[in-house]
């Protein structure tokens, strides 16, 4: 078996239940996109000074985003294509927000972040079983490549 498929099938098995399927449906992509604006919010300067050829198109999100797509790739390239094109939505509605909302992005984020976290603890209360990161930190990773799989399954595309 795939390390892929046994990822998949083992962050499944704490989310059987169907009102917590749907939460995580809500929740999961919030959150990852919550964590992407967090982190798009934190001033790039610094980032520019150590690597001033990436001035004009890049972020911390941008790069953290990168080393995230690296580890998807390592399990499924093309699950890792779905997560680009998604990881690229985000940081598009961040940069949107940041310049809609000038300064306001962190805390936009950081309430998502909080309500979304709200309800995947009691999705995960009515599920009756833990969150499977509590297990193993990778399965934060994890939660967006599942909902991903289930779209890749719909369509017929194989992972």
């Amino acid at each position: 078996m795939r390390k892929i498929d046994a990822l998949l099938e083992e962050y499944g098995l704490s989310h059987q239940n169907q009102t917590n399927k749907f939460i995580h449906w809500i929740c999961v992509p919030s959150i990852f996109f919550s964590i992407v604006g967090l982190i798009y919010a934190i001033p790039s300067e610094s980032l520019h000074d150590f690597a001033p050829f990436l001035e004009d198109f890049a972020n911390w999100a941008t790069l953290a985003l990168a080393v995230v797509l690296i580890y998807y790739v390592s399990l499924s390239p093309p699950l890792a294509l779905g997560m680009f094109f998604f990881s690229a939505m985000c940081l598009a509605l961040a940069n949107f927000i940041s310049l809609e909302f000038p300064g306001k992005l962190w805390l936009i984020s950081l309430v998502i972040f909080a309500i979304a976290w709200v309800f995947q603890f009691w999705g995960h209360k009515i599920e009756g079983k833990k969150p499977s990161f509590l297990k193993d930190i990778q399965f934060l990773l994890i939660g967006p490549a599942w909902l991903m799989h289930f779209i890749y399954k719909k369509i017929g595309i194989a992972y």
